[in-house]
């Protein structure tokens, strides 16, 4: 079989010859010449075929688009008008001497120009990944997780699996659950995270973990989620937050220094608060220069209620985005960006221009110029650093809703508007809440194992809602890499936790029991993080989408294209556990 790839045929072959095996990418047969690209996962190989060498000749001459072949050949230079310096073989050829037909091809249900719908190459996804494009994407998905391997084996990690069919614990999505035929009426859980194992194995004195594990969530699909995706899960004893973020800012550092030769230099670090407060995000885009800036205190008194009003709202937020040559937009334009907020919840969109500084409330231009006055509004022109040219937009509601909504115009206005500086803005936020309130409920912003910081058990439960958990999250340009936490190793604060997030002693046994337990016996101090494999390597590949760097990804419907799942069960499988199917509205059986 093959000698080598033919991507790795380079000029130091020169005379050589060489066996291929691959797939014709593309066959040409110019004035009874005939060329074949014959590709594999490593790159294009030409191939030249002339009527000099007749069996070959005639073989190369019944080949289509997607045969895979073996062809033994000659390296040899080309000529120096067909040298393509795009390609990494593009100087050199192989002169073929024989060719076999190892397999035709039927005529391909996909495109040959890749205009093809995600549906028809999620069908067809083993012709999908034969496009270099995505080879050339698993394949850095495997340098990545090597490399990943490499550096932590190197600093004392061990690679530990952990259950796939376990119990179901909290960690925000619903469970995907799996029937026990040996327990009927009883459930597994595909795990959200090894969250609770990997505690366990630091309880256990492993000391460092590490896993690249599937975890499972059965939610709501995006650009960046799937019903299965991948970790990359760390956990330490003995280890503070500083310790975890210093060896995985270095692993990361060092990965993307290896494999994309980019020095991201330091992480900076900022604060939850400062974060939603300055970019209404918890995982801000640093490339994107706008900032959200308070103006409440400068509208209080004015008569337009939509911006007194929740300027005196102890729950209100009133905020300005300054937008550098913004004033060139059209109303249209404008009118857009007011729809655009409503998906937030935000009712409107309020907005100024800067025409000319100089001439006072004569150069600024808003429908609510009259409402706020000129003194307010120069007030406002200069707490937002704005210039001749500029544009103002204010959002006026509740602090959630113009959090939100700002907050994701300002991503909108940073694409539109090509704002967008410096390749790579790495950070890490850190200062999270440790509780969330809905409906006066608290609800865990992470998960309930994560440790407050600074505190007591009675000291939290006194000020539950000031609290700060000891957790942290690495975004890269907007995106959320990893997250982690210093985790609860005292079983009184963890009974305190349970207690605020509305959880009672029996709920908590039947739940954790195998945890509490654990935290009987010299439990240990430990903090680990997890990375999103699929999102980083979606970044690092420039991708849109995870489904893009994945090798068999689901649908947004959490579907299969090409094996037809979820499918119907097997009825004697049903009955032996124990389960009916319900035929649901819109079913086909």
């Amino acid at each position: 079989m093959r000698t080598d790839y033919c991507g790795n045929i380079t000029a130091e072959y020169m005379d050589q010859t060489v066996t291929l095996n691959g797939w014709v990418n593309k066959r040409r047969d110019l004035g009874g010449v005939i060329f074949l690209d014959l590709r594999d996962r490593e790159g294009i190989m030409q191939v030249v075929f002339d009527p000099d060498v007749e069996a070959a000749f005639t073989t190369a001459n019944k080949v289509r688009n997607e045969f895979c072949v073996e062809i033994t050949g000659r390296v040899r230079a080309r000529p120096d008008n067909q040298i393509n310096k795009d390609m990494r073989t593009g100087e050199i050829e192989i002169l073929g001497k024989s060719i076999t037909i190892i397999n035709a091809s039927a005529p391909l249900p996909l495109d040959s120009n890749q205009e093809n719908s995600e549906e028809q190459r999620l069908r067809y996804r083993y012709l999908d990944l034969r496009r270099p494009l995505m080879a050339e994407r698993l394949m850095f998905r495997a340098k990545v997780t090597a490399f990943v391997r490499r550096y932590l084996e190197d600093n004392g990690f061990l690679d530990i699996e952990t259950p796939i069919l376990t119990k179901a614990t909290p960690e925000g999505a619903r469970d995907y659950l799996v029937p026990s035929r040996t327990h009927k009426g009883e459930f597994f859980a595909l795990p959200q995270s090894p969250q609770l194992f990997k505690q366990l194995l630091m309880m256990s004195g492993m000391d460092k973990y590490y896993q690249i594990v599937k975890c499972f969530r059965d939610e709501d699909l995006r650009a960046d989620r799937q019903p299965e995706f991948t970790q990359i899960d760390i956990e330490t004893t003995f280890l503070d937050a500083d310790g975890v973020m210093a060896i995985t800012e270095d692993m990361i550092r060092k990965l993307f220094q290896s494999l994309l030769n980019v020095d991201l230099g330091d992480f900076p670090r900022m604060s939850y608060a400062e974060a939603m407060q300055r970019y209404g995000s918890d995982k801000p885009d640093l490339r994107n220069p706008l900032e959200l800036v308070d103006v409440a205190d400068l509208v209080k008194d004015v008569e337009f209620k939509v911006f007194s009003g929740p300027a005196n709202n102890p729950d209100g937020r009133v905020a300005v985005i300054r937008v550098p040559g913004g004033a060139t937009l059209s109303r249209k334009q404008l009118d857009d960006y007011a729809k655009f907020v409503g998906i937030y919840g935000a009712k409107g969109l309020a907005w100024l221009k800067v025409n000319d500084l100089a001439a006072g409330e004569a150069g600024l231009q808003s429908p609510v110029l009259k409402f706020l006055g000129g003194e307010v509004a120069a007030n406002i022109v200069e707490r937002a650093g704005a210039a001749d040219g500029d544009l103002l937009l204010f959002g006026a509601d509740t602090a959630m809703v113009v959090t939100e909504a700002m907050g994701a115009l300002r991503l909108k206005l940073g694409e539109d508007l090509e704002l967008l500086s410096g390749d790579w803005k790495p950070l890490w936020v850190v200062d999270f809440p440790m509780f969330e309130e809905f409906d006066g409920q608290f609800h865990a912003l992470h998960h309930p194992f994560t440790a407050p910081r600074d505190m007591t058990p009675d000291e939290l439960r006194a000020n539950a809602k000031g609290a700060l958990s000891n957790a942290y999250d690495m975004v890269l340009n907007g995106v959320e890499l990893g997250g982690g936490s210093v985790r609860i190793h005292h079983a009184d604060m963890q009974a305190a936790v349970f207690e605020l997030l509305g959880i009672d002693e029996q709920e908590a046994e039947l739940k954790f029991g195998f945890l509490l337990e654990a935290l009987k016996y010299g439990t240990p101090p430990h903090a680990g993080l997890a990375f999103g494999l699929d999102r980083m390597v979606m970044l690092m590949t420039g991708a849109t989408s995870i489904r893009d760097v994945m090798a068999f990804p689901k649908t947004t419907t959490a579907a299969c294209p090409l094996t037809d799942a979820p499918g119907a069960a097997n009825p004697e499988q049903l009955k032996e556990l124990g389960i009916t199917a319900v035929k649901t509205e819109g079913s086909s059986d």
